[in-house]
This record gives structure tokens, sequence and C-alpha cells, in this order.
């Protein structure tokens, strides 16, 4: 990312709390390895967990986890890897935790605490480096959710921001480092000729779906805390929006963008129950861990305003679900159609005009939607996609983007308080008053109900598997 980086001094130690967690297994060490291998892993990494573990079973953990993630074999950089790691156990409640934590880190004096735990457990690792005298110097990650709604998160930055000052919090939402998510920024502000069309003048509505093919996998418990809006809607899309919705940046910094951010939340009309469609997948309460007469939702779409000068009047629709078709993400950016119909074709029933479609996941693409005559005399044509990008095969993962980012001294990527609570804000009402759950079929694209959400503006986009055919079966 070119952004000019907000950069402290680079971090001597990285500890890593959860180090025997679910977390860690799928996602922090392939990332660690990631590193190991483009020799950028430079300081010692010491896992705090309550597991009693011999060295032998720490190093069998972490190749499992490398060999589960299918990372290419290198042996040079798994010794790499080995080699920087130590492992301190016991219980997080017990000050001689931190002690033995201290004296692992040496003469460290910058390390960065990633708490890779239930949210529940952050204040008590966070009082504990206090009082250890390990907080001064170093800085903590925070992986969300940041909170369950508006008050737990100001709650939760209360406790942070009493040990630790914002400038060393580090907000991690894995989202916000995929390579696809970045292009949102770069896209937007590297070419001029969007600026003059990217307003309520020419834009009729975006839609932002994110897909998932499978169910909670033996998440139960966590998902009956959480639910579809807090889990994805909160976090990944409305920073999705906050991408596209924001105003240029008044220069290149962390700061800027975030500012721009906050206050797209902050115009965010706050959401009323007709505003959303909640559904269950049909299965869900006979999954282990969930309450058989549950009524948490593990699909949800909104309609969202916001009412700022540039996108007065544009709905936003966004959507995000398990067990649905297909596992994609996309961004939908619907034009308006032509204000003649010059041409007979120039606006076909049931063809959308004009797009620009953004593809978040499996793979990054940009495409543009235009529609191009056929040859020959008549004034006829076809719409057609331009693709004007595809992720590199072998790039960084986001946990190794972010993690490279967090122990270099870089908040680019990660959120500020400011606008976690801002985003709390415009759902806090509907968190508790909304309407009851919709059944929906496994392999469908959610419930019916949430066709009504865009009206006119409908049908909903559906990311087909290929990233490729927009016009695809609407629900």
């Amino acid at each position: 990312m070119s952004f000019a980086r907000n950069k402290g001094e680079p971090a001597d130690a990285l500890v890593l709390f959860g180090m025997t967690g679910d977390l860690a297994h799928k996602k922090i060490f392939p990332a660690l390895y990631g590193m190991a291998r483009r020799g950028v892993l430079l300081t010692p990494v010491v896992g705090v967990a309550s597991s009693k573990l011999t060295k032998r079973q720490l190093h069998s953990r972490i190749r499992q986890s490398i060999k589960e993630a299918g990372k290419p074999e290198d042996p040079a950089a798994m010794q790499t890897l080995l080699d920087r790691v130590t492992y301190v156990s016991g219980d997080y409640n017990d000050p001689e935790v931190f002690r033995h934590l201290k004296q692992a880190l040496g003469d460290a004096r910058r390390p960065v605490h990633y708490l890779a735990i239930p949210p529940s457990l952050f204040a008590t690792v966070i009082t504990g480096l206090a009082a250890a005298g390990m907080a001064e110097g170093g800085s903590v990650i925070l992986e969300k959710p940041f909170g369950r709604d508006l008050t737990s998160a100001q709650h939760l930055n209360r406790i942070a921001c009493a040990v630790f000052p914002e400038e060393s919090i580090y907000r991690i939402d894995h989202f916000l480092g995929k390579e696809a998510i970045m292009n949102i920024l770069y896209f937007r502000f590297a070419n001029s000729f969007l600026e003059p069309i990217w307003n309520r003048n020419y834009i009729d509505s975006v839609q932002i779906t994110l897909a998932e093919s499978f169910g909670v996998e033996g998440r139960g418990a966590f998902y009956e805390s959480a639910g579809c809006l807090r889990d994805v809607i909160q976090n990944h899309l409305f920073q999705v929006v906050g991408l596209l919705a924001m105003e240029p940046p008044a220069y290149r910094a962390y700061e800027a963008v975030q500012t721009e951010k906050t206050k797209i939340f902050r115009a965010m009309r706050q959401l009323e129950p007709d505003d959303l469609v909640r559904g269950q997948y049909k299965g869900y309460r006979k999954e282990a861990q969930v309450n058989p007469r549950s009524d948490v939702e593990t699909y949800c779409a909104l309609r969202l305003h916001v009412d700022s000068w540039r996108w007065e009047g544009v709905p936003w629709f966004l959507r995000s679900g398990k067990c649905m078709a297909t596992t994609a993400a996309e961004v939908l950016v619907q034009f308006k159609a032509p204000p003649q119909k010059l041409f007979e074709d120039s606006f076909v029933a049931g063809e959308r005009p004009n797009y620009i479609r953004f593809r978040l996941s499996p793979q990054a693409e940009v495409a543009l939607a235009a529609r191009v005559k056929r040859p020959g005399k008549q004034y006829v044509g076809d719409q057609e996609e331009l693709l004007m990008l595809n992720e590199a095969a072998d790039s960084d993962s986001p946990y190794e983007r972010l993690l490279g980012d967090a122990l270099a001294g870089d908040r680019s990527l990660f959120a500020s308080q400011a606008a976690v609570e801002a985003a709390w804000t415009v759902l806090d009402r509907v968190l508790e008053d909304h309407h009851k759950v919709v059944q929906y079929e496994k392999g469908s694209w959610g419930p019916t109900q949430a066709v009504d959400l865009l009206g006119r503006h409908g049908p909903w986009h559906n990311p087909c598997c290929d990233g490729r055919d927009a016009e695809k079966a609407a629900i």
C-alpha cells in the first residue's frame, strides 16, 4: 500500500496469547511461516496458553498447522520459525504467568502482544501485562469482534486505552488485509475518470455480498453469541462501504484514511427493524451447542443509507450468509440507465445498465460492464465486461500482511477506536429490536424476503463461481 506509514519503532518480539487455539493453528502459524519464507520474520515469538506442552509437542503442532494450510515445503523456513518460537504455559489469571513471560522476553522492550483469545479474556490479559510492567513500550493486537454492541465496544476500548495509547492498539480484521480490499482504495483514488461519476447523480445503488457455502462447522457456541450481523456485516462489510463511500483523504497517511472512513460510519442512518431480513439455514438448530429454538441469524440482508452530500438517495444493500449457493464476495456498483433511450436495445428489460464489479474473493477482480455494438449495419449490441485485474497467485495472505505491518509499527490496515464505535452505533437498535429469523434452504441465496429490500433496485446480483457471469439467476 502506498499510503505513508504512521510508524512507530519496529517491534522486537511477538507474544502470542492463545498459542494452542484454533486461530493460531489455522491462520497465525501459516502467516508466520510465510514471513519466514520471505525472510522477514526477524523477531522471537513467545507463545502463551494454558496447555502444558513440551518443545517437541509444540513443534509438532506448528508443523501440522503448516501442513494443513497447504503451504509449500521449505525446510529452511520451517527451521527458522521453530528456532524463534518459545512457550510459556499457565493460567492468565495467575501473575506468575506474566513473570515467566517477562523472563522469556529477555531484553525485548517493544513487544507486540497478540490476543488471539476470546474477548472475555482481553481485560484479564491487558491488566496482567500492565501489572507486570510489560505494557510500556509495547503494543497490543485485538482480534475482532471488538465488542458485541456499542456499550461493550466502549468498555473494551476503555480497558485497552487505560494501558496502551491508541497508537499502540492494533484492531485486526483480516478482511482489511486482503489484496482485493486494498485495491478498492487504490482504484478509487488512482483513477481520475471515476470522480465525476462516483456520486448520487450517476450511481443508482450499491450491492455487497459475502456468501459462504458452508455452515458453522463446529462453531455453534460462538455463532449463538454472535450471529451474522455482528460476525460479518458490522466489521467486514461496513469496512467495504467505508472504502467505497469515503471522500478523498487530505493526505497520504493512516489518520487521513481513518478520518474519512469514520465520517462515513457517522453519516450512516441508524437501522430500523424493517431495514433487515434475518435468515437461518434449515438444520442450524441441530448443530452442536446450538439452542434448538435459536433465533440467531446465519444470514442477514440489509438496506443502508449514507446521509451525505455525495450519497444522498443512493441505497446500499448488504448481505451475508452461510450455507449459500457458493463461496464468494463481490461488490456491484450499479450506474443509472442512460437518460434517453436512443437505441432500442440500450436498456434491455431484465438486464442491468452499466456497472463496476469488484470481486473480493476467492480471487481479486475489477470489471467494468459496458454496451458494445455488434458488427453490421444494425445499431444493436451486447453488454460486455472489461476485466481489469487478477490477483497474483503468490500474494501474501491477509494475516501475513497484517502481522508484518503490526511488527513494523504500521497501522495503515487496522481499525480505529472512533470507527469501531461509529459502526456499532448504526446497528445498536436492531441488535435487539428485530424481526424473527426466516428459514432458508441450504445451497440457496437466502430467504426470498430479502428481494423486497431492493424494491426497484433489484434483483440481487449473485456472484457466480467463476466471477464472470454477472447476470445469472436472482434469488
